[in-house]
This record gives structure tokens, C-alpha cells and sequence, in this order.
């Protein structure tokens, strides 16, 4: 393992999350539009929006290959690279196919609950001991998501299937979970953030690239309304958004980070509020708000007293 360097401020560490927790919370909003522009929803036209925003992302980063040779990375930094590269494909495939069964504040409250998930691959994978919080805040998460998924769905809502939406959401946290901890363990081992993220993009690109078409929708005939809507997501919430998540977990735990994505949600649904017009009923926002107290509650340390 090499040396990760000097390490920044925390002001920038924590300015960079918060550029990060704003850029990601923009991804729904123009998953949606792109959805409305085309008039299509469904998995084969969310597997074409994922395909499109990780093929464009890869191409912007496909200057800096040569920076990823001189890095001299090791196999297992690249071996993990390559994983979270697989579970990213996986993490977009299914959250945004959920965005066309449940509304944004629903999906994005799901897909959010990384730091359970992390908690819970420490456990099985780190042998790190899960405590009587951590416990509790499990149960009240998943109790929270049973809320949001029997909750009456919103008039905005694309297609109406909770069930589905939420376990689609629900499985997409998990492998966006692996996806931090397996990024976070490549960075360990040496590969600079960049190597990493063109590593991780470009694999998770090359694997979803045949799916839209073995699922029967095409990359052309389109709008270019929806490319533009696409690019805007790549540039906002993958280049910016992500980037900064992946940056943050050289310096921080990667419960930390995730901890900082429960910011999505609240933003999302603000952002939804004002441009898609969704109105979250009350039994969404009170299960959000357990699922979010159950995730506080698993992961955030209890002061010690003087």
C-alpha cells in the first residue's frame, strides 16, 4: 500500500462532500426529465439512460488512461477497481429502473440507506462488531422502507408498482454500497482517486453497454433533448457528484461518506417539489424520516462525557 499523501483540510474535505451530495441529488431529476422527454419509462429505457451516462463519463475520461499506466496501479488495486467498476453497472441498472415504478423522494429515501449496507458488509466481510445501535438502527430502516413501500403513491409517479420500485431501489443501495467499499479499498491499496475513477467507469460502462439492446431499446432516435438531459448528468452528478464521493473516501471512513448522501433525498425532493411538480405524501415523508433516524441511529457514534 502506498502512501496517500499529505492529507487536505477538512474544510475541503467537507466542501468537496457537500459539491458531491449536490451533484448526486440532481441524478433523479434529469433521470425523470430524460424519461418524459422521450416519453418512455421502464427498465429497457433506464438501462439505456445508465449505459449512456457511464459510456459518456468513461469518454471524458479516457485522456487520463495514460495517467492510470504511470500509476503503476497492483493487481489487487486494480482487482478492486474492476469490482466496483461491476457494482457500479449494477447500482445504476436498478436505481434508476426504480425511478419509473415510485416517485423521486421514494426512491431516493431507498437508495440512500448505504451506511446500513456498509455497516452490514464490514460485519460479514471485515469481521467488524455490529453493537446494539447499530442493531436497532437496522431495524428501524428496514421498518421505514416497509412504511415508504405500502405508502399511497404519488400522482406524479411514472407507473405505479411500490413494491417493485422499492425493491429495485432497495437492491441498488446495496451494490452502490459495495461499489464505496470496494472503491475505498483500491484507493487503500494506491490507485489515485482519477485512476480509480476511470477504472471504475469505464468497466461499469463496457458492462452495461449490450444490455439496452438485448432489453430492445436503441442508443440513436432519440431526442436530443434526452442526450442533453443525459449529459447534463454526467457532467453534474457522475463527474462532479461521484468523483468527490470517491476523493472523500481517501480521507474518510466510508460510513462517513455515505452518511453524507442522506443529503440526496432531502435535495431530491426539494428539486422534484419545484421542477417535477411531485408532492410526497405524509406517510413517505415519515418513513423517509424513520429510515433516515434508523441510519443515524446504526452509525453515528454517542459522544463520550468528560
Amino acid at each position: 500500500m502506498t502512501d496517500l499523501g499529505r492529507s487536505p483540510t477538512n474544510i475541503l474535505i467537507w466542501s468537496v462532500l457537500i459539491i458531491g451530495a449536490v451533484g448526486v441529488s440532481t441524478s433523479s431529476i434529469f433521470i425523470r426529465l430524460a424519461m418524459a422527454a422521450a416519453d418512455k419509462q421502464g427498465i429497457a429505457f433506464s438501462l439505456f439512460l445508465a449505459a449512456s451516462r457511464l459510456i459518456f463519463a468513461s469518454i471524458a475520461l479516457m485522456p487520463t488512461w495514460q495517467n492510470v499506466t504511470k500509476a503503476k496501479p497492483t493487481k489487487t488495486s486494480m482487482g478492486y477497481g474492476i469490482a466496483a467498476g461491476l457494482a457500479l453497472a449494477l447500482h445504476f441498472s436498478l436505481w434508476i429502473s426504480s425511478l419509473s415504478f415510485v416517485s423521486v423522494a421514494v426512491s431516493t429515501s431507498l437508495v440512500t440507506t448505504n451506511p446500513i449496507w456498509v455497516a452490514l458488509i464490514g460485519w460479514i466481510w471485515q469481521r467488524k462488531t455490529l453493537s446494539r445501535r447499530t442493531i436497532i438502527g437496522i431495524f428501524l430502516a428496514i421498518a421505514g422502507s416497509f412504511m415508504i413501500t405500502w405508502s399511497k403513491p404519488t400522482e406524479m409517479a411514472i407507473n405505479s408498482a411500490p413494491v417493485l420500485g422499492t425493491i429495485l431501489a432497495l437492491s441498488g443501495s446495496i451494490a452502490a454500497s459495495f461499489y464505496l467499499v470496494f472503491g475505498q479499498e483500491a484507493q487503500r491499496q494506491g490507485l489515485p482517486t482519477q485512476s480509480y475513477a476511470t477504472i471504475a467507469y469505464t468497466v461499469a460502462a463496457i458492462a452495461l453497454l449490450p444490455m439496452p439492446i438485448l432489453w430492445g431499446e436503441s442508443y440513436g432516435g432519440h431526442s436530443l433533448e434526452v442526450y442533453a438531459y443525459i449529459l447534463a448528468m454526467t457532467i453534474i452528478a457522475q463527474l462532479i457528484g461521484h468523483t468527490s464521493f470517491n476523493w472523500a473516501l481517501r480521507w474518510l471512513p466510508s460510513v462517513t461518506v455515505t452518511l453524507c448522501i442522506l443529503c440526496e433525498p432531502i435535495i431530491a425532493s426539494i428539486l422534484s417539489f419545484f421542477i417535477l411538480k411531485e408532492i410526497p405524501s405524509l406517510s413517505i415523508i415519515f418513513g423517509g424520516f424513520v429510515i433516515l433516524s434508523g441510519v443515524a441511529i446504526a452509525v453515528l457514534k454517542v459522544p463520550q462525557k468528560l
